[in-house]
């Protein structure tokens, strides 16, 4: 594989403003050597153009080094998309924190618990007999099954980990969730398991948010915990601060516009719901509520969601209607935001491949050529070959908050 662009700001392969005529790219998979160059140039139209746009639109704001913020809906870690493609895309480094659901959290934890081996996960029909199931003890996600056995033993893990002392505290839901990452990640160690979602994200310090912590069986075990304090079987003092933890979404956001070398940040949408509106409230929070100035909304809008925009839902919503709102740059959306209709679990491995095997071509030619001859040739290997190590934004997130804090502390004077 070689790279194909030279411009990182190109636009290679966009539909281009009104009245502008692009001709279709309509080269013959025969030449494409790569996944990159079937997505930039044999995916003429329809729905293979809007995949196109997506490629294109991701690769300039990698290439450009812009700081991607991913929400993501969707049971991605019982389904192991975290192993396949997920954990892969943020172990980039162009990732600077995660918003999803507390159901995914949850399920993380199942693959590396003692009974995993004995009680793994497994496929099942869609339509089969789901009655048939249930006596069997079997749970179903679409066509994953597993044993309830192992649902009850994630809850007994779950509710060791928060009686922990370092739990017993007020905190925010990046906090609990960074401490659960640690846990996880220890047990996946002692059991020899693949890396699991909250691990990594522990060990590259991303923050991940759950707009909707109640919605999900992490809270449901704290609860448990909360309610058998109620009736003096426990002590219990884990306190969610949501104020700290939208607050804390902010600051990142804050940091992104301020702080970055892009001065901007983009957004990797897959699915909708709770996780992608927790992803977009920021901007809004800042100039609406908190009355900032000079807050813009995402560079990049990026989504592919299976929702019809005629269905009124935010998981629908297009980046042009989130203009509106502010959640988006209204000086660059019509080139630099898509939002496809389709299925992310069809769409993202593939995706994620050619992004992984582009990044690849370009190590091995700054292998060949050096650092500067290849940023030369190739700008936008700036950008693929930002730090593995990423942003580290949970590290950060004490100053980060505190310099918001200060911004606000001048505006009110």
């Amino acid at each position: 594989m070689s790279p194909t662009r030279n411009d990182q700001c190109s636009g290679a392969g966009r539909a281009g403003s009104p009245g502008e005529r692009r001709e279709l790219p309509t080269r013959s998979v025969l030449e494409a050597s790569s996944l990159d160059q079937l997505f930039e140039h044999s995916l003429p139209s329809f729905g293979g153009a809007y995949l196109r746009r997506l490629w294109v639109l991701l690769d300039e704001a990698i290439g450009r080094g812009v700081p991607m913020t991913l929400a993501v809906a969707g049971p991605v870690t019982a389904s192991g998309q975290h192993h396949a493609w997920l954990n892969p895309l943020l172990d980039t480094g162009w990732f600077c924190l995660l918003s999803t659901t507390d159901a995914v959290c949850y399920h993380d934890g199942h693959r590396s618990l003692d009974s995993a081996k004995e009680h793994p996960l497994f496929e099942v029909p869609i339509h089969g007999d789901d009655a048939q199931l249930r006596d069997e003890e079997i749970i179903r996600i679409t066509d994953i099954g597993f044993d309830e056995k192992l649902l009850l033993d994630q809850d007994a893990f779950l509710v060791e980990c928060l009686k922990r002392p370092e739990f017993q505290r007020k905190m925010t839901g990046t906090e609990m969730r960074h401490l659960l990452g640690k846990l996880y990640a220890a047990l996946e160690q002692e059991n020899d398991v693949r890396e699991g979602l909250l691990a990594l994200c522990h060990r590259k310090s991303i923050p991940v948010f759950v707009g909707a912590p109640a919605d999900g069986s992490v809270f449901l075990n704290s609860m448990k915990l909360w309610a058998l304090e109620q009736i003096g079987v426990d002590s219990h003092q884990l306190d969610l601060d949501l104020h700290a933890e939208v607050f804390e979404s902010c600051a990142y956001h804050w940091w992104g516009l301020r702080e970055t070398e892009t001065g901007a940040l983009g957004t990797l949408i897959l699915g909708g719901g709770v996780p992608k509106n927790f992803n977009l409230q920021p901007e809004p929070a800042l100039s609406q509520i908190l009355g900032l100035e000079d807050v813009r909304g995402y560079l990049y809008d990026i989504q592919i969601t299976t929702a019809p925009i005629t269905d009124g839902s935010l998981s629908s919503c297009p980046p042009a209607e989130a203009v509106t709102w502010g959640k988006v740059d209204k000086e660059h959306h019509r080139a630099t935001c898509e939002s496809v209709p389709g299925d992310y679990s069809m769409l993202m491995p593939l995706v994620t491949k050619a992004l992984l095997d582009k990044r690849a071509s370009f190590e091995a030619l700054e292998s060949k050529l050096g650092r500067k001859e290849l940023i030369q040739r190739h700008p936008e290997a700036a950008g693929y070959l930002r730090p593995r190590a990423g942003y580290r934004l949970f590290d950060t997130r004490e100053r980060l908050v505190d310099t918001l804090l200060s911004s606000l502390r001048d505006r009110q004077a």
